[in-house]
């Protein structure tokens, strides 16, 4: 157990699309702008290992993996999505963090998830609120 690997992965999000953003996507044609990316996690038990003879790698396995996954894909562009769990882990140890709670979500595989935005420091989240999102202030 590691009490603070929520507030350290919701730092290193926070750092990965604010990198990401001042990545330009083709050094020649400025007017592209950066790299977008969507992010997302959740915390809970994992199984690790090194698989492969030829070409090993290091994997993570479990419902956690999946979750987390989950979140990925059901986030938006430059926007960090958090489940509960997370969530409910980060108002703990980082009660720094800002989170806009974004309301039930159906997520396949899980079912029905309340789950959470955490906003970038610094930047407007008025459009966390305004787009359609089913979020709500917290």
């Amino acid at each position: 157990e590691q009490p603070s690997h929520t507030s350290n992965i919701a730092h290193f999000a926070i750092e990965a699309i604010s990198t990401a953003n001042d990545t330009p996507i083709s050094q020649g044609r400025p007017e592209l702008g950066g790299v977008n990316i969507r992010v997302g996690f959740h915390s809970g038990p994992v199984v690790a290992s090194v698989v492969g003879n030829t070409n090993p790698r290091f994997c993570l396995f479990g419902d956690t993996v999946n979750t987390s996954s989950r979140m990925e894909s059901n986030s938006l562009k430059n926007r960090i999505h958090v489940s509960e769990t997370a969530a409910s882990l980060l108002r703990v140890h980082a009660p720094d963090l800002k989170l806009i709670k974004r309301g039930p979500l159906e997520v396949k595989g899980k079912g029905v998830m309340n789950t959470f935005w955490l906003p970038i420091p610094g930047q407007d989240h008025s459009d966390y609120l305004n787009r359609n999102l089913s979020a709500i202030q917290e």
